[in-house]
C-alpha cells in the first residue's frame, strides 16, 4: 500500500477553535514525502495507520504541548475527523497509546534521522550559495536523564546533534547506541563522522568542544568545503602545548609577529563585568601540522560572581583565514556555539520534558528525541523564538500546529 501525501489545503476541522495564525513559510520540500521515506518496520498485512501519518500526528501533538506518548494518543483522539484526515488518517481515527509505543520502539532512528536531516538540509539551502564562513554549526552530545536508570551500558550521552547558530534549526541528529560504561568520548567519536556526513558544509563552520578536536573530523569538514573552529585541550597534548607556549611563553620571549584581538563585556545571569578577550595569530601556522590550520587563538574570560572574581583561559584552532574571520568574528562563533545548550538542549529538557521522560524500551526514546527536534526546528524555521508560549497557543488552536507540518497557512 503506497502512502499518499495529504492535501496541501488544511481543512478547518469542525468544532476546532480558529486563530489568526502567523504566516507559514513555504517549505521547498514536502515533510510528508521526507518521513514517508522512513521504512515501516511493521508487516504490511494488517497495518491500519500509515507510518507518515503517525509521525505527523506525534509531531503535531508535541507542537500542541502534549509531550508523552500517552498525551500524544489522547490528543489524537480529541481531534476532529477532518483534522486527522488532514494528517493522513483516511478514516479520521488515530492510534491508541499502545500502538504508538510498539511502533516507536521498532522504528529505526537512523532512518528517521536521515530523513529529517535531508529535509531541513534542503529547507536551509541557498541557491546563491553561502559566503565563506558565514554560518556556524554547533555539534554537541546530550543525555536523556530519564533513560539513565534503565541503561545498562551507563553511557552518559545518548545522541549527538548539530544546530545552526543563527536559525536554531537542528541539521542532524545521530542517536548513540550502547557503548562501554561511562565511555562518553568513544560514544560521540564513533557517531561523529556519520553526523558530519549528513550536513551540507559549504560556507559553514563546525564549532565543538575539545572532544571533537580530531584530525579526521577536521579533514572531513574541509573536504566537504566547510571550516572548523574548535577548543583545544590536553586530549591533543602536543597541539595544546604548542598553542599555550605561543600565547603564554616563558619570560624573555619575542612578542608575536601577528597579534590581533577583540573584546566583549556583558552583565547577566548573576555575573558582572563578564569580559571575553580573544587574541588571534597566524604565527603557529608554519610549524603546527594540523589539517587546514589558518589561525590559532587564546580566549580569556573573567567575571565577578557572588563577590568573587573568576578567570578561565582557553585555546583554540580554526581553518578560517584572517581575511574571512577577524578576532571579533572568531569570538562571535565561539560564543555562538553555546546556542546548542540554550536553544536546543534546554528547550528539550525543560520545555519539552525530555529529562522527565522514562521511555527506554527499544528505539522509543531516540524516536521521541527526533520528534522533539522536528517540533523545535519547525517553530524556529517559522520565526518563533519563544517556544513555550507558541506551544500553549497551538494547544488552543491545533490547526496552527498542523499547518506547520503541511507547510501552508491554517
Amino acid at each position: 500500500m503506497q502512502y499518499k501525501t495529504p492535501s496541501a489545503s488544511l481543512a478547518r476541522p469542525s468544532g476546532t477553535s480558529v486563530a489568526t495564525p502567523s504566516p507559514i513559510r513555504a517549505l521547498p520540500v514536502d515533510l510528508f514525502a521526507a518521513i514517508a521515506s522512513v521504512p515501516d518496520p511493521r508487516r504490511r498485512q494488517g497495518v491500519r495507520f500509515p507510518l507518515p501519518a503517525v509521525l505527523a500526528l506525534a509531531a503535531a501533538a508535541i507542537l500542541c504541548n502534549h509531550l508523552s506518548v500517552l498525551a500524544i494518543a489522547e490528543w489524537g483522539t480529541s481531534q476532529s475527523a477532518d483534522l486527522l484526515r488532514t494528517l493522513g488518517f483516511r478514516k479520521g481515527v488515530s492510534p491508541h497509546q499502545t500502538t504508538l509505543q510498539r511502533l516507536f520502539a521498532k522504528i529505526n532512528p537512523d532512518h528517521l534521522s536521515i530523513a529529517l536531516s535531508g529535509y531541513f538540509g534542503k529547507t536551509t539551502s541557498s541557491p546563491q550559495g553561502r559566503p565563506h564562513g558565514s554560518q556556524g554549526v554547533a555539534i554537541d552530545g546530550k543525555a536523556q536523564r530519564g533513560r539513565l536508570a534503565f541503561d545498562s551500558s551507563g553511557c552518559p550521552v545518548h545522541a549527538l546533534s548539530a544546530l545552526l547558530h543563527d536559525l536554531g534549526i537542528v541539521l542532524a541528529h545521530e542517536p548513540i547506541e550502547n557503548h562501554g560504561p561511562n565511555d562518553k568520548a568513544e560514544a560521540e567519536l564513533t557517531v561523529a563522522p556519520a553526523l558530519i556526513g549528513r550536513i551540507d558544509w559549504q560556507g559553514r563552520v563546525m564549532t565543538a568542544d575539545a572532544l571533537l578536536c580530531q584530525r579526521n573530523l577536521c579533514q572531513q569538514v574541509l573536504q566537504a568545503k566547510g571550516d572548523y573552529l574548535l577548543t583545544v585541550k590536553e586530549n591533543q597534548h602536543t597541539l595544546y602545548e604548542d598553542i599555550r607556549l605561543l600565547f603564554d611563553p616563558p619570560l624573555d620571549t619575542l612578542p608575536l609577529d601577528d597579534r590581533r584581538e577583540a573584546q566583549t563585556m556583558d552583565n547577566g545571569h548573576g555575573r558582572h563585568n563578564d569580559t571575553r578577550r580573544l587574541i588571534a595569530s597566524t604565527d603557529a601556522v608554519g610549524y603546527i601540522n594540523w589539517p587546514g590550520l589558518a589561525q590559532v587563538f587564546r580566549l580569556e574570560r573573567s567575571w565577578e560572581e557572588h563577590g568573587e572574581t573568576k578567570r578561565e583561559v582557553q585555546y583554540g584552532i580554526t581553518s578560517l583565514p584572517p581575511k574571512v574571520a577577524d578576532p571579533a568574528r572568531l569570538l562571535e562563533l565561539k560564543r555562538g556555539h553555546w546556542q546548542i545548550e540554550n536553544r536546543l538542549h534546554y528547550i528539550k529538557d525543560v520545555t519539552l520534558g525530555e529529562d522527565r521522560s522514562l521511555i527506554h524500551r527499544g528505539n522509543g526514546a531516540s524516536v521521541m528525541a527526533l520528534l522533539r527536534d522536528l517540533a523545535i526546528s519547525l517553530l524556529r524555521h517559522n520565526g518563533h523564538r519563544a517556544i513555550a508560549p507558541r506551544l500553549r497557543s497551538n494547544s488552543r488552536h491545533p490547526s496552527q500546529a498542523v499547518a506547520l507540518i503541511i507547510g501552508v497557512a491554517a
